[in-house]
């Protein structure tokens, strides 16, 4: 656990982190012993363990685990069962996932003093070249478990702490400013559209005194300024009149913008109308917020594809990821947030929870991934250059589980290793014995994509499933497009289209372009564009089954029938790929 300091030195906030990172191996067996020590009564761990807690038995008796190999013990705490049968301290709150990985959202159970330490993990931000204001935030409805139990998402959790705390904490310190620009209140109403409208009103009202603009995600970001590109005629109104739209009834969004909305100001708004009728938006970030020094949000893995339009927008503002971390466990800390997007690597810092790694391999030879049934490792031992899922052990009740990401280690931060983050460890896609990693789709799309560019057009998202209809099957991918351009025509022509289907099986391994081309068991990529707004569509339906906003990521393979149903509904037009992938026997022998 971080030991207890003042947030608000700096100079004991750099001292800890040079603290755990120095004493990485030190620091993780006295987290272990302690989780073990503590939680040594819990029904889980003594039958398992059998009496025995010492780190040799729990590696060698304890199994590494998936979310559902766990459920059953979370299930039984949210239906009422003692806490006691997975941690000795109360279980306050399960946090819900995203659910846009797997499916269907976790519950991840989480103490106090978990909460607090997560909130300790936070202030290690405050040395780094950025003063640090929270980026734009939904609270979601919470609801409860049948035993009254909070069930509620990370962000909700920590925008609570602040409606609830009682004097000057860490959390008060990081959201000050946040709170002059947008206040609580607007942030914390439940309806999304009317937070959304008035936290941009906010900001549009105070554009001098916004620094940094943000959102949990590029995707999010994204979204927050194609909002922005439907409203602001409205806003500039709004902001003109000194009258909020009468749509906008929640009383904490009307309490909140009344406190900045109070006089017509018709000089700020002919400025913002005058940027935002402009052709192009490239830099329309800077230009209506021209004293933000960065935009921050989470651009690793599948977000990096959205890294292209975030610096378009941006008009050369630095974008910078901050932290790793999950509904499960806070991870690492980006200790140089001025770097590039596709060199952003974190620091783990050893004291938030246990950790191991399952050395990740691909074997592209014959599709058979190696991953299966690796060694365990500890956090010191992991190689430079080397993938890994990371294995959590948390004060919170999770024991040896897998959080189903890849790391890529990229080198040492004292004795504390750096990662970057590379993407889900899943198969996306797969027909036959082609295995297509979320990596694998993500890199060929960004292949495929900057075809698109001498046409004014760009990829907006992406997913993708398998279509078993017809034999052989194939891939099929649904892109929506948009245009860096006003009033651009979204309808590449067909052969366009059809070259990025091919590119996208060019980029893809060779046991994909041996079943295309040799075996002929996989049929021709299919690219289907979709209408404007179709994945927003998507995020609605993912929403209402319980996702959060703040939280969600497009996922990058679809194979719930109701959301698959809505992107079929918005197809505008369908490509094929007419050439076939090249595919040489060498390839592999070239490779091994």
């Amino acid at each position: 656990m971080l030991p207890k300091f003042d947030p608000a030195n700096h100079k004991a906030c750099l001292s800890v982190l040079e603290d755990v990172t120095t004493n990485a191996k030190q620091i993780q067996d006295s987290v272990l012993e302690a989780i073990l020590s503590r939680n040594a009564k819990t029904e889980y761990l003594r039958g398992f363990l059998k009496g025995k807690f010492d780190k040799q038995s729990f590696k060698k008796n304890l199994p590494v685990i998936t979310y559902e190999d766990y459920r059953s013990y979370i299930d039984r705490i949210a239906n009422g069962e003692p806490f006691d049968i997975i941690c000795d301290r109360p279980i306050t709150v399960l946090l819900v996932s995203s659910g846009t990985s797997g499916g269907v959202p976790k519950l991840i159970p989480l103490t106090a003093e978990d909460m607090e330490q997560r909130n300790s993990f936070v202030s290690l931000y405050r040395p780094l070249p950025f003063k640090q204001i929270p980026p734009v935030l939904f609270l979601t409805r919470e609801t409860e478990t049948a035993s009254g139990l909070p069930v509620r998402t990370m962000i909700t959790c920590v925008l609570k702490s602040i409606l609830t705390a009682t004097n000057v904490s860490l959390l008060c310190l990081l959201y000050r400013e946040r709170i002059q620009i947008s206040p609580i209140e607007i942030a914390t109403c439940p309806d999304t559209t009317q937070s959304m409208y008035c936290q941009l009103l906010c900001g549009l009202i105070q554009r001098g005194n916004v620094s940094r603009l943000g959102a949990p995600f590029a995707s999010s970001f994204l979204k927050v300024i194609n909002f922005l590109g439907d409203h602001w005629s409205e806003l500039c109104s709004n902001i003109r009149t000194g009258r909020v739209s009468d749509w906008i009834k929640d009383a904490q969004c009307v309490s909140g913008i009344g406190k900045f909305l109070s006089a017509p100001n018709p000089e700020l708004a002919s400025i913002i109308e005058q940027e935002c009728s402009k052709k192009s938006w490239e830099a329309i970030v800077r230009r209506l917020w021209p004293n933000a020094k960065c935009i921050e949000a989470v651009v690793t893995g599948s977000m990096s594809q959205y890294i292209p339009m975030l610096e378009f927008y941006g008009g050369g503002l630095p974008v910078i990821s901050l932290f790793y971390g999950s509904s499960e466990c806070l991870f690492g800390l980006n200790i140089n947030p001025l770097s590039k997007p596709c060199d952003v690597s974190y620091t783990t810092v050893p004291s938030m929870a246990y950790f191991e790694f399952l050395e990740v391999k691909k074997d592209q030879e014959d599709g058979h991934d190696s991953s299966v049934n690796p060694v365990v490792i500890d956090l010191v031992d992991v190689k430079v250059g080397h993938d890994y899922e990371p294995v959590v052990t948390t004060f919170s009740g999770l024991y040896r589980y897998r959080l189903g990401d890849v790391l890529r280690v990229t080198g040492f931060y004292n004795n504390a290793p750096q990662f970057h983050f590379v993407g889900r460890n899943k198969v996306v896609l797969s027909i036959d014995m082609d295995k297509t990693y979320e990596e694998d789709l993500l890199n060929a799309v960004t292949d495929a994509k900057l075809l698109l560019e001498p046409h004014d057009l760009v990829l907006i998202d992406f997913t993708s499933r398998v279509d078993f209809s017809s034999y052989p099957g194939h891939y099929v991918l649904y892109w929506e497009l948009g245009s860096k351009v006003k009033d651009k025509k979204l309808e590449p022509k067909r052969e366009v289209l059809e070259e990025c289907c091919f590119t996208v099986e060019e980029s893809l391994d060779s046991v994909y372009r041996k079943g295309r081309k040799n075996d002929k068991n996989i049929g021709p990529l299919e690219i289907k564009v979709v209408r404007r707004g179709a994945f927003d569509e998507l995020m609605n339906f993912f929403v209402s089954r319980g996702t959060s906003v703040s939280q969600y990521k497009t996922p990058r393979s679809v194979k719930n029938e109701e959301a698959l149903k809505i992107l079929e509904a918005t197809v505008v037009s369908k490509s094929f790929s007419r050439k076939v992938p090249s595919w040489e026997l060498h390839e592999l022998h070239s490779s091994r």
